[in-house]
């Protein structure tokens, strides 16, 4: 790579001093460049959510920081960096990998903790391989609304606090325009980053990784007999809970690799994802993955693959040698299969609007799936319904709209009069279940018509349907002011691919 002058600093700042712990690592982790900013660059979209997070003012998106979160600047104390990091790529070891098209800034101070703050498609770095460092406005606008829609319904992910757009040529499968997405998170270390050093045999910074690492974001471990098998039991059981409520909402992530996996349990790297519309246990999102490995009912065993590398990758921090030196990471690895289907039982009950536990909850929550797995019936609009449901016979009729979206009304029936059945068994108040069902299904999720809605309008150079579509999202379990937004996909939406590029 050609070798760049630094940024200009630009004063003030809604941030302090922008520490950085990670470059303390040193620079076996990281390269220290400059972006590569875009020209004549325009906001497309902030998150005030977001910043309210990093505990930044109301007018904090001015001109100058237009100019560093597209690259163009920087405010004093940062000190860009693109860390390296190794990884399986569909299930097949890809070699060196790292921040392609990423910049970390630094850190912000905020009462919540520390949060990192990294540009998304600021231009090449050492680690962009063959490719151009770059990010468009299409897929800047999915990362963007879908980490902040991810963490209004709950689910640990990286949030976006911004999208800077500009008219610079980028081409993917077509000729698009670039953008920048800043993301925000306590840490975008991933399981590649343990795997890269264990790949290449270079344990002293493997060992100074795993130590920063647990006593940054898990200093509960230090006090454990072996700390690192600790730490994986951690990232296990904050794995499992992850995918437990992706499964519960039915996201799709798409491209679930080794180095798309967060140490923090956090959802990361929003490429191809999706949300169910039609439930199919088979869906697979994106388009690039040719043989489903990602499809939606595999990616729990995915998680569990992934965290087997992650295992590989300690084991050389372990004492002693032989057959039996990796039996205390096994142990940490097997929680996994009770800590899982716990994890998303839990949160099926709570989509049921159960609050007892009983040996035949599980039974009930497959055969309802199977049903709708066996219609293709709308996943988020079916269990949104369910949550009006009445168990008063004189309110039968209330319940006509979700009974209608199944052919085979007997099998619903008898499915609906034992799911009667067991809200008596624990004397359920309909009124009091209804609330905390709205508050658990939610009534809108980013279907891929949405996010579609919103991009061919700010192609177009109108980035209003973004800040509308934003405001929706934050509030999902909310009835939308516009009915489209809960309604099913037009037929149009099945024609709509997304892949690896996007």
């Amino acid at each position: 790579m050609t070798a760049f002058e630094p940024l200009p600093s630009v004063a003030g700042g809604p941030a302090g001093s922008w520490p950085n712990r990670f470059a303390g690592l040193g620079g076996d982790f990281f390269t220290e460049l400059p972006a590569r900013g875009l020209p004549y660059p325009h906001w497309v979209a902030t998150s005030p959510a977001c910043a309210a997070l990093l505990g930044w003012p109301a007018d904090w998106a001015n001109d100058a920081a237009l100019q560093v979160l597209s690259g163009n600047a920087v405010w004093p104390g940062m000190r860009p960096l693109a860390s390296v990091y190794s990884g399986h790529q569909f299930g097949v070891w890809a070699g060196q990998l790292g921040d392609g098209r990423a910049l970390l800034l630094g850190e912000v101070d905020t009462p919540a903790g520390p949060q990192e703050l990294q540009l998304k498609g600021a231009g090449l770095t050492p680690y962009s391989r063959m490719g151009d460092g770059r990010a468009v406005l299409r897929s800047s606008i999915r990362e963007f609304l879908c980490s902040e829609a991810m963490h209004a319904l709950g689910i640990p992910s990286t949030r976006a606090l911004a999208i800077t757009g500009s008219a610079l040529p980028v081409r993917r499968e077509t000729m698009e325009t670039a953008a920048v997405v800043t993301r925000v998170a306590p840490s975008f270390i991933r399981f590649g980053h343990f795997e890269h050093f264990a790949h290449h045999g270079l344990h002293e910074p493997l060992g100074r990784l795993a130590e920063f690492f647990i006593a940054q974001y898990a200093p509960e471990c230090l006090d454990a007999p072996l700390p690192v098998a600790a730490l994986l039991e951690k990232v296990v059981r904050q794995t499992a809970e992850l995918v437990a409520q992706w499964q519960a909402v039915g996201f799709c992530h798409g491209v679930m690799n080794t180095d798309n996996m967060s140490m923090l349990g956090l959802t990361i790297d929003y490429g191809p994802f999706g949300f169910l519309d039609g439930f199919d246990p088979g869906h697979v999102c994106n388009h690039s993955d040719h043989q489903g490995r990602y499809a939606y009912a595999r990616q729990p065993n995915v998680a569990f693959w992934n965290l087997h590398a992650l295992a590989q990758a300690l084991l050389p921090l372990l004492p002693g040698e032989g057959e039996g030196a990796g039996e205390p990471l096994l142990a940490a690895l097997e929680v996994y299969r009770s800590a899982f289907p716990a994890a998303l039982m839990r949160r099926l009950r709570a989509k049921l609007g159960l609050l007892a536990e009983r040996e035949e909850d599980q039974a009930l929550s497959d055969d309802l799936l199977r049903l709708l797995a066996a219609h293709r019936i709308d996943f988020t609009i079916a269990f949104r319904r369910l949550s009006a449901i009445s168990t008063d016979p004189a309110q039968d009729g209330t319940n006509e709209a979700l009974r209608d979206l199944f052919l085979d009304r007997e099998a619903f029936d008898a499915w609906a009069g034992r799911y009667r059945a067991r809200l008596a068994a624990e004397q359920s108040r309909d009124a009091e279940r209804q609330a905390r069902m709205r508050a658990t299904n939610p009534a809108v999720v980013l279907r891929n018509h949405l996010a579609e809605g919103a991009i061919r309008q700010a192609q177009a150079g109108d980035f209003g349907e973004v800040t509308r579509l934003l405001k929706v999202l934050q509030r999902p379990f909310d009835e939308p002011v516009s009915a489209a937004d809960a309604d099913f996909p037009p037929d149009w939406a099945q024609h709509l691919e997304v892949s690896c590029s996007s």
